[in-house]
């Protein structure tokens, strides 16, 4: 009686917290929209405290992961979305703060990597790696008369590291089903976020260097939540029933 309790507690909490994640979101994308508008708005505010405050409660969720994967993989995905915490407030606050953001959410998908190193090897399925990379080279090309001198080397860097994130994600997964790994679910998980940050980062990209994009912020910070909502929910272990019914957590790393 006490575990049932326990666990709807727990349903109850994660799902309060999934509700946070959505509002914080919310409110942070129609305040972008807002300062898109109208940038002396006063409900700019409501951007800058929910932007931020939105990855924070992702962050919460990733980090209260009951059955982790592993701890060593929890580590290096809660250090990565503390990285792009950081990353957020760059690029929300006034000024050119391009490049210190663009650092910081470079560290961050270093840190995914690392993660995603924890248990498969680095360019195990190389199409998969030569494709991503392709894709990052292509929208690099179609951008690069936009892209202004000093900040080329930077965006080359950044897109080069991005781009292994995403191709090591999607090995991974495949890896995971050709094995028929436990935690296929959790790798899948992983890919699709790293898929959707790569598709925001390219909209915000197209949306800076090339021209505005319509409703921008809707775009680039739907898909960037949704990004860092699955990388972070891929941290949850997916559970397997023993023989005698009980669950079995797995030795954490």
């Amino acid at each position: 009686m006490v575990a049932i309790r326990s666990r709807i507690t727990r349903r109850a909490g994660a799902g309060r917290l999934t509700l946070a994640i959505v509002a914080a979101a919310a409110m942070a994308i129609a305040g972008g929209l807002v300062v898109a508008h109208d940038p002396a708005s006063p409900w700019r505010w409501l951007h800058w405290a929910c932007k931020p405050l939105a990855t924070i409660l992702i962050l919460a969720m990733a980090w209260r992961s009951r059955w982790p994967v592993s701890r060593r993989y929890r580590r290096w995905i809660l250090a990565g979305i503390a990285c792009s915490l950081f990353g957020d407030v760059f690029l929300m606050l006034p000024g050119d703060l391009f490049v210190p953001g663009l650092l910081a959410f470079l560290l961050g998908h270093l840190c995914f990597i690392a993660a995603l190193l924890g248990d498969s090897r680095f360019g195990a399925r190389p199409r998969l790696l030569l494709a991503s990379l392709g894709y990052g080279a292509v929208n690099l090309a179609l951008l690069w008369d936009s892209i202004g001198a000093p900040l080329r080397m930077p965006v080359i860097v950044y897109v080069l590291v991005l781009a292994c994130m995403g191709g090591q994600a999607l090995a991974r997964a495949q890896v995971f089903a050709q094995r028929g790994d436990a935690q296929l679910a959790s790798a899948r998980r992983a890919a699709v976020g790293a898929m959707l940050f790569m598709l925001s980062d390219s909209l915000l990209a197209w949306n800076r260097f090339h021209a505005a994009i319509p409703w921008s912020s809707l775009w680039v910070l739907s898909t960037y939540y949704l990004a860092l909502w699955w990388i972070a929910h891929s941290v949850q272990r997916d559970r397997i029933l023993s023989k005698a019914g009980t669950i079995e957590a797995g030795a954490f790393q």
